[in-house]
C-alpha cells in the first residue's frame, strides 16, 4: 500500500485522514464524517498505522479539484 499525505481512508464507520507522513511515523486525524469537524488528532508508528488500515478503503480524491501544474506558476 502506498501512503501519501492527505489521503482519506474509510475504516468501518470511521474516516482517517493522513495529516503528516514521515519515514517511521504518521500523524492522522480520525472522525465519524468526512468534514472531520469532530476529529481527533493522533500520532503512531507507520507499522501500527498500516495495521489500522488493514481492510480499509481508500476514498478517491474529489474530481473537481485539479492539481496545479508547473506551467501554471510561470509568468509570461
Amino acid at each position: 500500500m502506498k501512503l501519501k499525505q492527505g489521503q482519506v481512508w474509510k475504516c468501518g464507520d470511521l474516516y482517517v485522514r493522513i495529516v503528516q507522513l514521515e519515514r517511521l511515523e504518521v500523524s492522522y486525524k480520525s472522525a465519524s464524517n468526512l468534514k472531520f469537524s469532530d476529529g481527533k488528532h493522533q500520532h503512531t508508528s507507520k507499522k501500527d498505522f498500516c495495521r489500522l488500515l488493514k481492510g480499509a478503503t481508500l476514498i478517491a480524491p474529489a474530481a473537481g479539484k485539479p492539481e496545479a501544474s508547473p506551467s501554471d506558476s510561470k509568468r509570461h
